[in-house]
């Protein structure tokens, strides 16, 4: 950090104090060359995480609109709201661990049919029929046939 006064780089960290919210951290400073005190903060540099839409246009990842989509396909299913948050979770970390911050949504849908497939079969024939397009009953009922011939 380099000091206001002076412009020497070396310092020493009197005091840290972290803001209520956690957000900031504020550091007090102590030149090491002319001796003056100065205040520096520290705030997380947030990375957007992106999700690419199928014509290729980029928005921001919004959890909220991730649970509010697993919510209505769980609507009136015994389904907590905690084992919502925790899929929300689980897809947020991997999209968290990629190296470039971006999932299309078609990877999106894949991972919250399978977490739907393993948490309530009903809340995933809903999103499925909403997220594949079914083109009529036919597929709809393959796709029904496969969920009943594989036992979880």
């Amino acid at each position: 950090m380099k000091c206001p006064f002076c412009n020497h780089l070396r310092d020493k960290v009197v005091d840290s104090r972290e803001s209520k919210e956690g957000e900031v951290i504020r550091r007090r400073r102590e030149c090491l060359e002319c001796g003056k005190r100065f205040t520096s903060y520290e705030r997380i540099d947030e990375i957007p995480y992106m999700v690419v839409k199928k014509d290729g246009s980029r928005e921001r990842f919004e959890r909220q609109k991730l649970v509010s989509g697993l919510l209505k396909a769980c609507e009136k299913r015994p389904v907590s709201v905690a084992a919502l948050e925790a899929v929300a979770d689980r897809i947020e970390g991997v999209l968290q661990d990629r190296p470039d911050k971006e999932m299309t949504t078609n990877e999106v849908g894949a991972i919250v049919m399978d977490e739907l497939r393993k948490l309530d079969k009903v809340a995933y024939v809903r999103f499925a029929s909403v997220y594949r397009h079914f083109r009529d009953i036919g597929e709809f009922m393959s796709e029904l046939k496969d969920l009943l011939s594989t036992k979880e």
